[in-house]
């Protein structure tokens, strides 16, 4: 995809990478400790992160032996932009959107979504 907002919304499809940015909405982590919460492979939780990376919507940096990932907010104000130019929507604020990535996370662990690669 070429269009960064095209990327952002790819990455924004997934229930499991919206369960990662919930996550790292409190603080950055460790790549072991997003992986823990799901029943998948860490190879699997590389790949989700990998997308996220693309889509700016985190950075990962190492720090000595550990691999860490940060959230990028600036990546979610694009498209939050871009739906506030609908003008028969509320606007789109980063706190209601903190707000439904939380509730997204609550129900993905409640129906056991990421239980398999």
């Amino acid at each position: 995809m070429s269009d960064p907002l095209d990327t952002v919304f790819a990455a924004l499809a997934d229930p499991t990478r919206r369960a990662i940015l919930s996550m790292l909405l409190e603080d950055d982590m460790a790549v072991t400790d997003v992986a823990e919460p799901f029943q998948m492979s860490l190879a699997a939780i590389s790949k989700h992160l990998v997308i996220l990376t693309r889509a700016g919507l985190i950075t990962q940096e190492k720090r000595g032996r550990v691999k860490w990932c940060k959230l990028e907010p600036d990546a979610l104000r694009s498209a939050s932009v871009w739906m506030q130019g609908f003008g028969q929507f509320e606007p789109v604020h980063l706190d209601a959107f903190e707000r439904f990535l939380r509730q997204e996370l609550d129900a993905a662990q409640d129906t056991g979504i990421g239980d398999t690669d």
